[in-house]
């Protein structure tokens, strides 16, 4: 056991934002002190001067500050989360999209899930669009999901879940998109799984956010109450930029698109108010 000086926290705190932009305020001490000490425990370094040193001086490839980041974030979700924006996507913003890309003889739609986690939200996105648009198999359909997290990755990649992950599942969606494995597991059918690619990537990246190009929707929920106000303007800016014209922008139910880029316009669908990118 050991306890990081308000020296070191606020030492490894500004690494970690500046790399990843993510913001550790002091009382966050106690988690982020947790996972130094599980990782430190991994590579056999008995002294919390000598990891940071490590973290900040002695890791080129960034390969240190992965591990600790896989460590430090967090990944809970489940399938057909905050059901009401999911709505809004399936029976106003997704036909919209489709109805104005067929009028222009287009035959491709993009989705983002970023900070998808262990792909929960990727995968709900590719059977909302299996359901609600079956013209989808003749289309050009990819969802990406990203995420910083490489474990977690891993475990989208096998596409298999818990009975608490898929909960919310509609029965009948539940039958015509998962595999029962025995016991209380799913797995994803191949054929809605097939519309999903998984990526790893740092929304603080510059570089690689730049790449990300030509999306119609960006779901980028419950993530960015992680960031402090400058990372959150950079983040969204990325997204707008990722977006094509009259493409849609989802944040979580406790974020505002308003309230950190005027670049968006609102609009309400019903009871719903999205944020779209003209």
């Amino acid at each position: 056991m050991f306890e990081l000086s308000s020296e070191q926290f606020e030492k490894l705190t500004r690494k970690i934002y500046s790399q990843l932009g993510l913001q550790f305020e002091e009382n966050k001490s106690y988690f982020l002190q947790k996972r130094v000490e599980k990782r430190m425990e991994k590579l056999g370094v008995d002294d919390p001067g000598k990891y940071l040193f490590m973290i900040c001086y002695a890791d080129p490839d960034g390969l240190e500050m992965q591990a600790l980041a896989n460590l430090i974030t967090t990944n809970e979700t489940y399938m057909f989360r905050e059901y009401e924006q999911l709505a809004a996507f399936a029976d106003y913003c997704l036909p919209e999209v489709l109805s104005n890309k067929e009028d222009r003889g287009e035959r491709t739609l993009r989705i983002w899930s970023a900070g998808c986690a262990s792909g929960e939200e990727p995968y709900t996105l590719a059977i909302i669009l299996r359901e609600v648009f079956p013209q989808s198999q003749f289309w050009d359909c990819g969802i990406v999901g990203t995420d910083i997290d490489q474990n977690v990755l891993n475990q989208a990649a096998r596409a298999r879940y818990g009975s608490r992950s898929v909960a919310e599942v509609p029965p009948e969606y539940l039958a015509r998109h998962f595999i029962p494995n025995g016991g209380s597991s799913y797995t994803v059918r191949p054929s809605t799984a097939a519309l999903v690619r998984l990526e790893h990537l740092n929304l603080n990246d510059r570089t690689a956010m730049r790449a990300m190009k030509n999306f119609d929707f960006v779901f980028c929920r419950n993530v960015l109450i992680y960031f402090d106000d400058r990372s959150r303007k950079m983040v969204v800016d990325h997204f707008y930029n990722a977006l094509n014209s009259g493409g849609y922008i989802f944040l979580g139910h406790s974020e505002s698109v308003g309230r950190i880029s005027t670049a968006f316009k609102l609009r309400r669908f019903g009871p719903h108010l999205v944020y779209v990118k003209e």
